[in-house]
């Protein structure tokens, strides 16, 4: 079935341009230039995604995340500017599944919404012989413990909120402890349909998980960084 994708931005070219490139992939776009109309669209007529700027008139990203909410569990991606960390982080502790700074590459969102499509099918498939073959087992490697089928993440007990992206990167260093990744191999684990990305943007993501997992464990140092080589998770 094809998925129906809304995209709420008060930037008519954003809306445009996205719209046109979702759709030349298959997908249905409704799109909404301020957050007041996208809410009552939205909770009349639920999307299976819906692609949010945060700041908006009359209703902002947030709080139109919060109204949703209360009553749908649509997954969300946020637009924010490069500097929004904190707006980053209300979204994603209010419940966004990811977030991409603008301006972005179209390829790039459209590889994050397939993937949190594919993760939110994963999580709601019924149980059966075939679906029980195709989930991926959880990961647990000493205090880290990580679900993909629920894109869910704890550290000792407590829950760690990763987006997409980061949750590929963590995975892949954990599945193989001790094994040293290149930037590269990260890369190709968390941007797929050969995405090309700086070198760097591989290094903020790390900075941005470690910075979540030390909010629930300040001496938390399970991602060793070799420099030269790349990174390695530690469950020692």
């Amino acid at each position: 079935m094809t998925a129906t994708i809304a995209l709420v931005d008060d930037d008519r070219n954003i809306l445009t341009s996205v719209s046109i490139a979702l759709q030349a992939e298959g997908f249905v776009t409704r799109v909404y230039s301020d957050g007041e109309t996208a809410l009552k669209a939205l909770l009349e007529n639920p999307p299976d995604l819906a692609v949010l700027d945060i700041k908006m008139p009359k209703m902002d990203g947030l709080e139109l995340l919060r109204r949703l909410r209360e009553k749908l569990a649509t997954p969300v991606i946020f637009l924010t500017s490069k500097d929004d960390e904190l707006d980053e982080a209300l979204g994603l502790a209010m419940g966004a599944d990811d977030y991409i700074a603008k301006p972005f590459s179209q390829r790039l969102l459209i590889a994050r919404i397939r993937a949190i499509l594919r993760r939110t099918e994963a999580a709601s498939a019924t149980p059966g012989a075939d679906a029980e073959e195709e989930v991926q087992p959880v990961l647990e490697r000493g205090r880290l413990n990580m679900d993909p089928a629920r894109h869910k993440v704890t550290w000792g007990g407590s829950n760690v909120t990763l987006t997409v992206t980061e949750f590929l990167i963590l995975e892949t260093l954990a599945q193989r402890p001790g094994i040293v990744k290149t930037r590269n191999q990260l890369m190709d684990a968390a941007y797929q349909d050969d995405i090309y990305v700086d070198d760097r943007t591989i290094d903020s993501h790390i900075k941005r998980v470690r910075r979540k997992f030390r909010q629930v464990d300040p001496e938390f140092d399970a991602i060793e960084t070799l420099y030269g080589a790349g990174y390695r998770f530690s469950d020692e």
